[in-house]
């Protein structure tokens, strides 16, 4: 009966219970869609940071991230190569050859990372050739080819099929110069890895410098996420005189911003939640203030106050259960279009860039977020009902039936 009853006083005032619903539902809807928002350009850096260089584990000779010098390479890099390929699970292997240096034009002389780079294995490990505006990667067979990033290009005043020539230290510590011609620009969701990054083919580096073979860096992509991890203790048990690392450990700053994101969301729908919370309670007092005399009636003829108590208590449940819900369903159907779609962000395309994400979002919620939102309303319910039902249960009947 209580059920019944606590439902129907909800309909009463139509237009109050209408007004909250609303402010509940849309207060749920902007809440989910900014968390989602929040977390798709989270995992967007994750995996624009792995797409384009990190893949998912990097191995290094030992105290390579302390001394990047030249000669602090891989002993028997293409032959470790090989033996990481057989290992169950992974997908691709790509062998680089790392050496930071100068780039310089007529019009500009920058600091360069240049990567040496298989382009067959580089495809399968990374998406950089998918991200060429202009030319190609490297796709015909001339020698000293360069692949450039759009932001170096602007700094250099560059266009295609222009020399570029690069500066470096060589292995006996001698400055080493090798002109290179520009055949593809490519722009990735980060303005700063286009600005500081440059790819050669392997094959010219090591004609240059008249070496055999250097592999600095070994990126390993598996063939998922989950097994990474398995992959990851494999490789590492197999090859224990190297350093391997998986890409948190490699760029802990990227981990711990999707985390970040993570977290923010469950903070940003509690403090939307918290201000509902007045606002329901609001509500409540208003419904009891109106319903002074009935309560004071239903006290006065026998109804225990713990009935009244639970009364109040279930008509703010019903009352943000259903708010809950509604805002619920039309976030979670809102995200999961969007998820799909994606949400172009164009017009802020520079501001994403800045911090390594693309401008179209794909925005997505966990699963367990809408259980754990659930349990938050009810709890939240709860609360709010607090105030209206001591103040109902507290009425003195004499006074409340002369109330009009």
């Amino acid at each position: 009966m209580l059920l019944s009853l606590a439902w129907k006083n909800i309909w009463r005032n139509k237009k109050r219970s209408l007004i909250i619903l609303a402010a509940i539902t849309f207060g749920l809807w902007g809440g989910l869609m900014s968390g989602a928002l929040m977390m798709g350009m989270g995992e967007s850096m994750v995996n624009t940071a792995i797409d384009q260089d990190l893949s998912h584990i990097q191995i290094h000779k030992k105290g390579y991230s302390k001394d990047k010098e030249i000669i602090n390479f891989i002993p028997n890099g293409p032959k470790i190569i090989k033996q990481i390929r057989a290992v169950k699970g992974v997908k691709a292997v790509s062998g680089r050859t790392l050496i930071i240096g100068m780039a310089s034009s007529p019009a500009s002389t920058f600091g360069v990372k240049i990567v040496g780079i298989n382009p067959d294995d580089a495809k399968m490990a990374t998406n950089i050739y998918e991200k060429i505006i202009d030319g190609s990667y490297f796709d015909s067979k001339h020698k000293n080819q360069i692949v450039i990033g759009k932001k170096l290009a602007k700094r250099l005043n560059l266009k295609l099929r222009k020399k570029i020539v690069l500066s470096f230290q060589g292995l006996d510590g001698s400055i080493v110069y090798t002109a290179c011609r520009v055949v593809g620009i490519f722009k990735t969701e980060s303005t700063q890895f286009d600005g500081m990054n440059v790819f050669v083919n392997q094959k010219d580096l090591f004609r240059v410098l008249d070496t055999k073979p250097l592999i600095h860096e070994i990126a390993v992509r598996a063939e998922s996420a989950e097994i990474m991890p398995a992959v990851y203790e494999t490789i590492k048990a197999k090859f224990e005189s190297l350093s391997v690392q998986t890409w948190q450990e490699i760029a802990p700053e990227v981990a711990f911003l999707s985390f970040t994101m993570q977290s923010f969301t469950y903070l940003f729908v509690a403090i939307i939640l918290f201000a509902l919370l007045f606002g329901i309670t609001n509500t409540m007092l208003m419904s009891v203030v109106d319903r002074t005399r009935e309560l004071g009636v239903l006290i006065a003829v026998g109804m225990k106050k713990g009935r009244v108590f639970t009364m109040i208590l279930l008509e703010t449940i019903f009352l943000s259960i259903t708010g809950g819900i509604a805002g619920i369903l039309i976030g979670g159907l809102t995200i999961y279009y969007f998820s799909f779609s994606g949400l172009d962000l164009s017009a802020f395309a520079e501001g994403f860039e800045s911090f390594g994400s693309s401008a179209v979002l794909y925005p997505f919620l966990p699963f367990a977020m809408y259980i754990i939102l659930t349990i938050m309303i009810i709890v939240s319910a709860n609360i709010a009902a607090i105030l209206p039902a001591w103040k109902a249960i507290h009425l003195q009947p004499a006074k409340a039936i002369r109330t009009y």
